[in-house]
């Protein structure tokens, strides 16, 4: 079965404290009407350091679109491969050993897609399949992990690196003045993630399955307003309470597979907020310290959109991981409002580099 190896996560060098994010606020908002809502929602948020590609004073300009997105576009490039090449070395593998990319991200675009520079940048294979994802915002985390999953299934002996790239401070818009708008800004982090899921052998999460649910009727609650200026992101005040209608959704998919989602050994979900890790502590009637790895990721990194779930996991590895055959459940949740879910157990397995033969291609 298909094995999620361990991740390797990177976070800019240039950093913002909760402190200096609400005095941000304060100076330049002094005016406005719900200033102190806005301050409280972000102080409740726990973040206490973000980590962003530019330093703060250049983060607060808008220079345009264009302009942010060629910037992307060079930070990617210059910070990926070295994250792609950590992943590798942890999974034992080499680049010629992948059969597949699944490049997920939110904050920039290109095309094509980071996927064909990197297979020219790092010497992958010229058939090494590309699967980019852009629109499934902070699930797109999860939403990798399944559709590696979904290809290791058809082909057993395949290999696919994931990488997460995700450059929120690039979104900020200084024009938008809604409350929601004034929480991102205090929530939103910078990190890159990558990761790979071995069809044979390899240490970390056997995926055994997964799922999505889509709660009917909220495509509007997350969402990209596209305009000239560049992506302005919209944050309905509902979305926090969101965890109430999925939680069902996650105990439908382990009762699929014959286990009680309150039950497991190991939890790594996206952190969008404390809001949704204490709902889903109180729906999935697990303690607190379940979701101790995602918790840890929103307060040292903010919310780094795709690449929490990965990061999240990468610390369940630096506590020395899970106990084998430990039961464990990953979830992304983005807009849609979407659910992307996982169920898998701890392998402990010496990872071996595939030789030469048979392949996928």
């Amino acid at each position: 079965m298909a094995t999620l190896c361990r991740p390797a996560v990177s976070v800019p060098e240039h950093v913002i404290t909760m402190e200096e994010t609400l005095q941000l606020a304060r100076s330049r908002h002094p005016d406005h009407p719900q200033l102190p809502l806005a301050l409280r929602l972000i102080e409740n948020t726990g973040v206490r350091t973000r980590h962003i590609v530019q330093p703060i004073e250049e983060t607060l300009k808008h220079p345009g679109f264009e302009w942010r997105n060629k910037l992307y576009e060079a930070e990617a490039k210059a910070r990926v491969p070295a994250v792609v090449q950590r992943a590798l070395d942890d999974a034992e593998l080499l680049t010629t050993d992948i059969d597949v990319i699944i490049y997920v991200s939110c904050t920039g675009f290109m095309m094509p897609s980071l996927t064909a520079w990197l297979i020219n940048a790092m010497d992958f294979s010229t058939e090494t399949r590309q699967i980019p994802i852009a629109q499934l915002g902070c699930a797109a985390g999860g939403a990798a992990i399944n559709r590696a999953h979904d290809f290791c299934t058809a082909y057993p002996e395949a290999n696919v690196l994931i990488v997460a790239c995700e450059f929120c401070s690039l979104c900020y818009q200084p024009t938008d003045l809604g409350v929601g708008s004034l929480l991102s800004n205090g929530l939103f982090g910078d990190g890159i993630a990558a990761a790979v899921v071995r069809g044979q052998g390899g240490t970390g999460v056997r995926l055994e399955r997964n799922g999505s649910y889509l709660i009917p009727k909220t495509e509007e609650w997350i969402m990209y307003d596209v305009r000239a200026t560049g992506f302005h992101f919209l944050l309905d005040k509902r979305v926090p309470a969101t965890m109430e209608p999925l939680a069902p959704a996650l105990h439908g998919l382990a009762r699929k597979h014959g286990w009680n989602a309150s039950e497991l050994d190991f939890y790594i979900v996206h952190a969008g907020g404390p809001r949704i890790l204490d709902d889903l502590s109180k729906f999935l009637h697990v303690p607190q310290t379940a979701f101790r790895f995602s918790r840890a990721t929103l307060t040292e990194y903010g919310n780094i959109a795709s690449a929490v779930v990965l990061d999240a996991l990468r610390r369940l590895f630096d506590e020395g991981g899970a106990e084998h055959a430990a039961r464990g459940l990953l979830a992304g949740f983005g807009p849609g409002i979407t659910a992307e879910m996982a169920l898998g157990r701890w392998q402990h397995t010496t990872a071996k580099t595939r030789e030469n033969g048979d392949r996928v291609r």
